[in-house]
């Protein structure tokens, strides 16, 4: 039986997170942006956040972390604040949001007014399911003369519920292809998340394909689901505006890359288009339900594969 005396538990105490950082610009910014710290923010609202800029330009001003959700690769707007929140951090975060066409904006304080907490909820009600606010609570707890720790907690987050009712609706105006596809994606992005293999990932549309990010601008993976031609297939998808340059440096590594996937790759099969692609197909029968776990199975696997092999070689990709 385990000893449940005074002696034998210790005491937990928050602390003054200015004993830990005197300034939010000069010592808590960057520490929260350094890789370990800024995936713990991260991980408390499941997303893969990487860090993109530091105090990132907005006209006469600057958003104190401009992010990146390698999941979904949309900019992620974060604002601190070592204090209780204010109208001026509330100001700021949604104009950093918008000058810089991020899809999510999260709040960092050290505490929220309960009118501030009332705002973040109106805003996730009422704008855009492309778009997302967060209020996370900054906090420093200590277990007798312990190092301190950190935890973030979330106090506003968008609601799933809203998520899906605006999903059911959107359903009920489409072809039967279309909710095919909406369907299909659906079940994907869920076994995607319950893999872990990514820890956020898109809203499921309906459409032929679903992106996943690969860390950098202009490069990312697109599954698709061709219900004409009757296949799945997980692409590599290299936007015209480093494609001249990118593409070489990843076919010098077919070899290995190929290794890494275990399966033959196709490279640049259709080289008269400006954007490329390294693909590996799969033909499925969209129509039968009952191959979709097999299908769906098989695309969460390659995902998988894809990005152990590119992520690491797409951040080394330098332009010539």
């Amino acid at each position: 039986m385990v000893e449940t005396s005074d002696k034998a538990l210790g005491k937990i105490k928050k602390l003054d997170v200015r004993n830990i950082w005197k300034t939010e610009a000069a010592d808590f910014t960057p520490w929260l942006a350094s890789d370990e710290n800024i995936s713990q923010l991260g991980k408390a609202i499941g997303f893969e956040l990487e860090v993109d800029q530091v105090e990132a330009s907005v006209g006469p001003y600057s958003a104190d972390i401009l992010a990146k959700d390698t999941g979904t690769g949309k900019y992620v707007v974060i604002e601190n604040q070592l204090g209780k929140t204010n109208h001026d951090h509330l100001g700021k975060a949604i104009t950093y949001g918008s000058v810089l066409d991020a899809g999510t904006v999260i709040w960092v304080a050290t505490e929220f007014t309960e009118e501030h907490q009332r705002a973040l909820d109106w805003l996730n009600e009422y704008t855009s399911d492309e778009l997302s606010f967060y209020g996370v609570l900054l906090e420093i707890w200590q277990i007798d003369e312990s190092r301190p720790a950190v935890r973030f907690n979330v106090i506003s987050r968008p609601a799933v519920i809203k998520r899906e009712d605006a999903t059911g609706k959107l359903k009920g105006a489409l072809s039967e292809t279309k909710k095919l596809q909406l369907e299909f994606w659906s079940e994907f992005r869920e076994k995607l998340l319950k893999s872990k293999v990514v820890t956020s990932a898109q809203t499921p549309r309906p459409q032929y394909w679903f992106d996943i990010a690969l860390g950098r601008s202009h490069i990312f993976l697109s599954n698709i689901a061709n219900t004409y031609e009757n296949r799945i297939g997980v692409r590599v998808y290299i936007g015209n505006k480093i494609a001249d340059w990118a593409l070489p440096q990843l076919e010098a590594q077919k070899e290995e890359i190929e290794t890494d996937i275990g399966s033959k790759l196709e490279w640049n099969p259709d080289p008269e288009n400006r954007d490329k692609i390294i693909a590996i197909n799969k033909d499925v029968n969209l129509q039968n339900r009952e191959e979709w776990a097999s299908s769906i199975e098989w695309l969460v696997d390659m995902v998988k594969r894809f990005r152990k092999a590119f992520v690491p070689r797409v951040k080394k990709l330098k332009p010539i």
